[in-house]
């Protein structure tokens, strides 16, 4: 089970840190964590975070390294590298592959009780300004290099001093978290509480400890090959080798040992939307930690547990002050139905000369991110301030779908966008309408979608506006019983809340083939878990 979770921040994931920690830190209150609080409270090594408190409400993000070193500096093993096609030593030594790039970045927001929990994924070629120049006077880069460019700065700056290796590589390590802690401060707008960093020699041990992992692949086409996401050359990802039958076709449950688990949250390049795609692999593997952790009485065995403890400090890395004990006990209500994850919503792609190189990267609306952070993390109360239960006063009833012309227009870059949104409401019953770009109707892009409605549309209207985040609003000009979707440069997939769902029973195949159409290769697509899914796991391409 660790298994899936190590690689996927070994694979530099969005998801597989947070299933890696929070897994880890729900272990110790299995019954045994009263006897591994001298193990837990000697992790740390982090910077000091004013104002942290290990219970309660809080922000934590999660920062998973690309690096093929430890946290002191060394490289990982022949062996090891070499499982999870990462390169060899000499590439390590010599600096071509890896870095200190934090591949992985999570914002997890626990609310208050810790029983429920969001999170987002952060797209690491997301292009951001630095709040501060953290080396060679660079301040515009990747989010994910922001590490990287103070861990440098920091070794260059005590290179021939009287401090230790050790201190050097502490050091530089703090200064890493300090500044991608501040980099992603700036780009949601929320303050950050805890965090925790993990590196990729850990996260390839506890795919070993815990046996491997449960996926739900589905097959898709990418680029005209059929079966594309099945097989990945450079992860070494292998579904048909891992047991994944071609002729079955559809849906199709695997249990993935560590090498394959790697393989499984490191590929990208086969993927519908690469990047944005691979987020949900790991955050579907956050999914299945939870809920083994929830049934299978995971680690059961005290020398097991305690092992894993020892050996904790080489692969984890938390803020000095932050109680895991503490934290898990506070979470030990927490199941995956409740814990919600989600990939950060990006303009569009560019290519771009970028501090000396040209680079792939995703252009951000940096005020439209912390709108949609600051809505999930600070969701309105359910109560009124007197305490008592809002009254619900009764809606009124919606018109029929197939009453109402829905017109798609595209403001952003992603081809034929307002077609596949004109479809899915089609599906809905909804009657199509005009479908084209924004510019045929000189509109002018906006960053998020708008929704307008003519006479005897509103209700319509406003339901399809939630799914886009959106409020409806009359538009004199439309005919009667026509609402007019504009895609802003901020939408890049159909929602998830557009996907349609069957008022019968499916079956659990029916139910996994639902769930991946409905939550695959989307930034801003939620990972959800159907309420009989095996193992509590949605399918993912």
């Amino acid at each position: 089970m660790f298994s899936t979770r190590v690689a996927r921040l070994v694979a530099g994931k969005v998801g597989y840190t947070v299933s890696c920690f929070l897994a880890a830190v729900l272990l110790v209150v299995a019954g045994y964590a009263h006897k591994a609080v001298a193990d837990l409270s000697a992790l740390g090594d982090g910077i000091t975070i004013g104002g942290s408190s290990s219970v309660g409400a809080m922000n934590i993000l999660v920062m998973g390294l690309e690096s093929r070193t430890d946290f002191q500096g060394n490289c990982l093993s022949s062996g090891l590298l070499t499982a999870m096609h990462a390169g060899n030593v000499a590439s390590c030594e010599d600096q071509t592959v890896g870095s200190q790039d934090t591949d992985t970045l999570i914002l997890v927001h626990i609310f208050a009780g810790g029983q429920k929990a969001v999170g987002y994924s952060i797209p690491r070629d997301d292009l951001v300004t630095y709040p501060k120049a953290y080396y060679d006077g660079i301040t515009t880069g990747k989010i994910d290099q922001a590490y990287y460019f103070a861990y440098v700065t920091s070794l260059n700056s005590t290179y021939g001093s009287s401090m230790s290796s050790a201190e050097r590589y502490l050091k530089a390590n703090q200064a890493g978290q300090a500044a991608e802690i501040a980099t992603v401060e700036a780009v949601t707008g929320v303050h950050i509480d805890n965090y925790a960093v993990m590196n990729l020699a850990g996260f390839y041990t506890l795919a070993q400890d815990f046996g491997g992992i449960e996926v739900c692949v589905t097959p898709t086409t990418v680029n005209g090959t059929p079966h594309a996401n099945l097989y990945d050359t450079a992860s070494g990802w292998n579904a048909v080798a891992d047991g994944y039958n071609l002729n079955k076709g559809g849906s199709q449950y695997l249990h993935l040992a560590a090498d394959q688990a790697l393989a499984f949250v490191r590929d990208r390049d086969s993927l519908p939307d690469t990047d944005l795609s691979r987020t949900h692999r790991q955050q579907a593997v956050i999914d299945y930690v939870i809920w083994q952790l929830k049934h299978e009485n995971a680690f059961s065995d005290l020398g097991q547990l305690t092992a894993l403890l020892g050996d904790a400090k080489q692969w984890l890395i938390t803020n000095s002050g932050f109680d895991l004990f503490d934290f898990a006990t506070n979470m030990s209500a927490l199941t995956g139905k409740n814990l919600k994850f989600y990939t950060l919503p990006i303009s569009g792609y560019a290519d771009v000369d970028l501090n000396g190189s040209m680079q792939d990267v995703n252009d951000i609306d940096v005020s439209y991110i912390q709108q949609v952070v600051s809505k999930a993390f600070n969701p309105p109360p359910a109560a009124t301030a007197s305490g008592k239960s809002a009254v619900k006063k009764k809606a009124a009833p919606i018109p029929a779908a197939s009453t109402v012309t829905v017109d798609v227009y595209n403001g952003g870059s992603t081809a034929g966008l307002a077609g596949s949104v004109s479809q899915a409401l089609v599906s809905l019953g909804y009657k199509a309408g005009a479908v084209n770009d924004a510019s045929a109707q000189s509109q002018t892009p906006v960053t998020g979608t708008e929704v307008f409605y003519g006479a005897g549309a509103s209700a319509n209207a406003a339901k399809i506006a939630t799914d886009f985040s959106a409020t409806a609003k009359a538009l004199a000009s439309l005919p009667a019983q026509h609402v007019e979707v504009l895609l802003g440069t901020g939408s890049t997939v159909v929602p998830a809340g557009l996907t349609p769902t069957s008022t019968s029973s499916p079956s659990p195949a029916a139910s996994a083939s639902a769930a991946a159409a409905a939550d695959n290769g989307a930034a801003g697509g939620a990972v959800t878990v159907a309420a009989n899914a095996k193992f509590g796991i949605p399918c993912v391409y």
